[in-house]
This record gives C-alpha cells, structure tokens and sequence, in this order.
C-alpha cells in the first residue's frame, strides 16, 4: 500500500500517542498496592449501584467488542498490501501501533466491570471467547479501500459510542467511569482521522476505483464489529440485535448516527465535487449521494423495541 504517500513513522507520529506517555489503564483504577484500595473499591461499586439496565448491557458489550482485538488485527494482516509487505516498518507496523493502542480499551473497561459488581463476569468472558472465535464478516475481503471505508466508518461510530457513554455516566453522577469512556472516545477520533485520510489520499490518485469501494460498502452496509455477539446458548448474533435496540433505547449509537456519519464522511472526502472519473463511477457517486435521504426515510418508520432483554452478564 505504498500508494497512498505516507510514510509510516509520519502517520505514526501524527496519529497514534507515544508510548511513554501514553495513558495506561492502571491510571484511571484503584492501586491494588494502596492501603486504601477496598474502601476505593466499595466507593466505585456505590457509584454503579444506580447505573440504568440498559446502560450496563451497552457498556458490557463495548467492551466485548473492545476485546475481540485480535480478530481485528488478524483481519488487518490479511490486507493486501500489508500482507505483502516485508519490510517491518511498512504497513504491518502501521497495523501493530494501532493494535497496541486499542488493546488499552478492553484492558481498562474489562476490570472497572470487574470491580463494579454489577457482572457475571464469566459469561460476559464466554461471550468474548465465542466472538473471537467466531470472527466476522464484514465484506471488505482483502481489498485496502474497502477496508479503509469500513475503519473510517467503524471508528466514527466507535468515538460516537464511547463519547455518548461518557455523558451519561457523567449524568448518573460517575464522573470516573465518564473519564474512561471519555479517554477511548479520544483515541478512536484519532484512528478515525488515520483512515479518513488514508481515503482522502487514495481519492487523489485512484478516484473512480475509490468511488465504486465506497459504493460497495455502501450498498453492503457497514455492519458492526460485534455483529456475531452471543451468549451462552444463544445462537451467533442473536444477542447483537438485542446490544443494539438498548444502544439505540439509551441514544449511544442509533440509526440516525449511522447517517450521520455517511453525510460527514460525503462531506469530508468532497464526494460531489470529484471529477474525472469513468461512467461507472460517476453512477456511484450519484448513489451515494442520494443514499442518506433514502435512509432517513427508512429510519423514520423503524420502531426501537421498548421492552428490555435480559442479559446473562448482569448481575440484578
């Protein structure tokens, strides 16, 4: 992928913190070595006594698909380009950085849960167990610009998630679990602008190949990582529809957002004013053009179930 004229140590710099001085999750926990750490944990579980069902399910399968890490980057390997790439600090590297700078995610949501007393922390382990090992599809196969549709894509939505489970908590009155979802949120806005630009750059010199990915993933539809999420005696992906109706109940992610997103990213890679692109992918343009009006429309009609499920990961 050396076509898109970065080089990595730039993107690197630009887009990814520094180790050294990156946050940690041990930073926002109580210190199992203070002498104070069982009154900081009683005090963190008070905070999440009054935390709503459905915000609980939410958090719980973010999480979830926080941790089904390495299927991502699995995936990402498999690029073409990346694949292909034997020099170390090529793409590959580029895939590793990012991996390294997610994998603070799940590590941190995974043991506030821990602490919280509000999960049966074995079955929310079981279904993170399952969703790696049932891995995904989400249509891009090997190909990089599908791909970079889809992670520019996925990581708005992520940033949008957390952002929005960090003002509600801050609501229910949790300021510390306001500033985890909050310092996640930042990192995919990071991430977010990587791919972003990864596209914007491949516009620039492969217009109307770029246009057809972008309409492909369009017309596939962007499904979500966890679009696989199960429990234990649940069939794959049932539980998925069940994640997203409380996502869309509490307003973290919703169908609305889902448009959004598509209106931003038209807006930001200038999709209506790109020119000197073949028939084909001039047909393209106009689809994705007109796709955010078609979908309102749709969205308009679309009931959220009111009634809530029940998960096996909450502890009443």
């Amino acid at each position: 992928m050396k076509f898109i004229g970065l080089k990595m140590d730039e993107l690197i710099g630009q887009f990814l913190k520094p180790i050294e001085t990156n946050w940690q999750p041990s930073d926002m926990l109580p210190e199992s070595d203070s002498e104070d750490f069982l009154t900081d944990i009683k005090l963190l579980q008070e905070s999440c006594k009054e935390l709503p069902y459905d915000y609980i399910a939410v958090l719980i399968g973010d999480t979830i698909t926080e941790e089904a890490l390495p299927t991502y980057e699995s995936w990402l390997m498999s690029v073409e380009g990346v694949e292909n790439d034997k020099d170390p600090q090529g793409w590959a590297k580029w895939v590793r950085w990012w991996s390294a700078e997610e994998n603070r995610h799940g590590d941190l949501l995974n043991k506030y849960l821990y602490l919280s007393g509000r999960v049966n922390m074995r079955e929310m382990e079981t279904s993170t167990q399952y969703l790696i090992a049932d891995g995904f599809d989400i249509g891009t196969g090997t190909d990089p610009y599908k791909n970079f549709i889809y992670t520019s894509f996925q990581e708005l939505a992520t940033n949008i998630s957390h952002r929005r489970t960090a003002s509600l908590s801050k609501g229910y009155g949790n300021t510390t679990l306001s500033k985890i979802c909050g310092v996640i949120a930042a990192d995919e806005m990071r991430h977010y602008k990587a791919y972003k630009t990864f596209v914007s750059k491949i516009f620039e010199i492969d217009p109307s190949e770029m246009m057809l990915a972008f309409e492909y993933m369009m017309k596939r539809k962007i499904v979500m990582p966890a679009h696989f999420l199960r429990e234990t005696g649940v069939k794959m992906g049932q539980t998925f529809s069940h994640f997203s109706d409380a996502a869309q109940r509490l307003g973290v992610y919703t169908a609305n957002d889902y448009i959004e997103i598509m209106e931003s990213l038209i807006k930001d890679w200038n999709i209506e004013g790109i020119r000197d692109i073949t028939e084909q992918a001039e047909k393209a343009r106009d689809y994705i053009i007109g796709l955010p009006a078609r979908l309102k429309r749709v969205a308009e009609r679309t009931k959220v179930p009111e009634l809530e499920y029940e998960f096996s990961w909450i502890s009443r």
